[in-house]
């Protein structure tokens, strides 16, 4: 079992900055990767960013790429998502999830889910 807590999220205008923090524990995650996931009210869960707990190999989505750097920290046990030059469109509950495995975008390949952060962007 991975157990995963986020923190980080709250109220901020557009083009302000936010920084997402994921804890993990429970299992060692050096074959883990590690995703951001955000979903709005009304819409699909989609994928943010995501990177493989030993390579440190990174994927982004379109939405976010050069606006968000994804990174861990193997003394914390913790994973990162700084997100710049935000928009109102980044609003949504933010989650990190976990897999055992190569890097993937898509939803359903994560075993572990936190519960979620929200991120409020005003215009």
């Amino acid at each position: 079992q991975v157990q995963l807590v986020e923190s980080g999220g709250g109220l901020v205008q557009a083009g302000g900055s936010l920084s997402l923090v994921c804890a993990a524990s429970g299992r060692t995650l050096s074959r883990y990767a590690m995703g951001w996931f955000r979903q709005a009210p009304g819409k699909e869960r989609e994928f943010v960013a995501a990177i493989h707990w030993n390579s440190g190999a990174t994927y982004y989505a379109d939405s976010v790429k050069g606006r968000s750097t994804i990174s861990r920290d193997n003394t914390k046990n913790t994973v990162s998502l700084q997100m710049n030059s935000l928009k109102p469109e980044d609003t949504a509950v933010y989650y990190c999830a976990a897999r055992s495995g190569t890097l993937s975008s898509f939803r359903y390949d994560y075993d572990y889910w936190g519960q979620g952060t929200q991120v409020t962007v005003s215009s």
